[in-house]
């Protein structure tokens, strides 16, 4: 082989490992925890954009910061507070993915006990939910705090002391930028009270909730309220937005609370759009011979509602349930008929022996006669 071929070659294959390079070192790692220790160990050691497999039930007593982009996948297992529970700077929340380069996904895996929250974007960060299920935490489940968090499949068990606080919207006083909610999937709760809601402490003055168009539950702004519907637009849940915040959202909605005899089901609707009757129709089941006779603004069903109004404000709507009223057959009496049954019992042994007696009578007075002639 030439010198010059031999020169080239070592060039060639030099190129090709220095482009090599940033694709190993880049390459996302994986990493494996089974106790707190471990599970500390394998998310400080992990490549940014890496993995931590979650292999055993895990108690940890400290809070959990994360500043890169990370999953953890939780293959089902549990990850609980201990009794014994050390606060970090003041940070009592079992999950914190914190400032921009916070980027947490949790997935799989179930969050239990705690004496603040199960898992809380801050400032800037943002954290993913995916199949988690959270319950157990004392001041609430999710805390949007300045940061961003997106429900892609999320259950809440019981969150809160004297009220159940599912996904608490909130900014802290440190905090520069505002929260956001993204529902882009399935969000149920245990209990319907405070599934999502607005924080009260008057440092949160501005948030922002925006839905996928492939989510099945949304959280909507509907007038002063922060609403979560199911796939069909009933509410599940509303709380109260403070006077001091202000909510961004794409589409407002209003509530119209459909009252239709002992049931009430309320539903949202697009501001400034028009329902029609079999929207309402839809959200009615009715018992045998029962029928819809109208819907009223009054529950005394006297002031018709006008379906090409548009709906501007929560507004209820009374639905007039009446029964079907059945027409019973006329009960006409047939003309009386020559009754060719023949008749039994005693009417029967009454002619029987009415013809005997004839008979009797006449085959005497025949005798009779023959005896006289003779």
């Amino acid at each position: 082989m030439s010198k010059k071929i031999k020169i080239m070659l070592i060039l060639t294959l030099t190129m090709l490992a220095l482009f090599c390079i940033p694709y190993i070192s880049n390459a996302a790692t994986t990493e494996t925890a089974t106790d707190e220790d471990s599970l500390n160990t394998a998310i400080q050691n992990v490549d940014d954009g890496g993995t931590v497999e979650i292999q055993n039930n895990i108690t940890v007593t400290k809070p959990i910061v994360v500043q890169k982009k990370l999953t953890i996948d939780g293959n089902g297992y549990t990850i609980s507070g201990s009794t014994d529970w050390t606060s970090t700077s003041g940070n009592q929340t079992m999950f914190t993915a914190q400032f921009a380069a916070g980027n947490l996904t949790l997935k799989d895996i179930n969050l239990s006990n705690g004496p603040k929250y199960g898992v809380q974007s801050y400032d800037g960060a943002t954290v993913i939910l995916n199949n988690v299920s959270i319950t157990g935490f004392r001041y609430g489940g999710v805390l949007v705090n300045g940061g961003n968090v997106e429900i892609i499949d999320l259950h809440l068990g019981y969150n809160g002391t004297d009220a159940n606080n599912g996904i608490e919207i909130d900014k802290g006083a440190s905090a520069t930028n505002n929260p956001t909610l993204t529902m882009n999937g399935t969000l149920t709760s245990d209990y319907t009270e405070n599934v999502v809601r607005a924080a009260e402490n008057g440092y949160l003055t501005e948030f922002t909730v925006t839905n996928t168009e492939n989510t099945t539950n949304k959280v909507v702004i509907a007038g002063d309220k922060v609403v979560l519907t199911d796939e069909n637009n009933n509410v599940i849940s509303e709380s109260s937005i403070p006077d001091s915040a202000t909510a961004n959202t794409d589409n407002p909605k209003v509530i119209v609370t459909l009252i239709a005899g002992e049931n009430t089901n309320k539903i949202t609707v697009d501001e400034g759009s028009k329902i029609t009757e079999d929207l309402l129709k839809s959200h009615i089941t009715l018992e045998d011979n029962y029928e819809i006779t109208g819907f009223f603004t009054d529950e005394g069903y006297t002031n018709a509602f006008d379906f090409n109004s548009t709906l501007d404000t929560d507004t209820t709507i009374y639905a007039k349930i009446s029964a079907i009223e059945v027409e019973e057959p006329e009960n006409t009496v047939p003309e009386e008929e020559k009754d060719d049954v023949p008749k039994t019992g005693v009417q029967s042994y009454i002619g029987i022996a009415v013809l005997a007696i004839l008979f009797a009578t006449s085959t005497i007075a025949y005798m009779r006669r023959k005896e006289t002639k003779e």
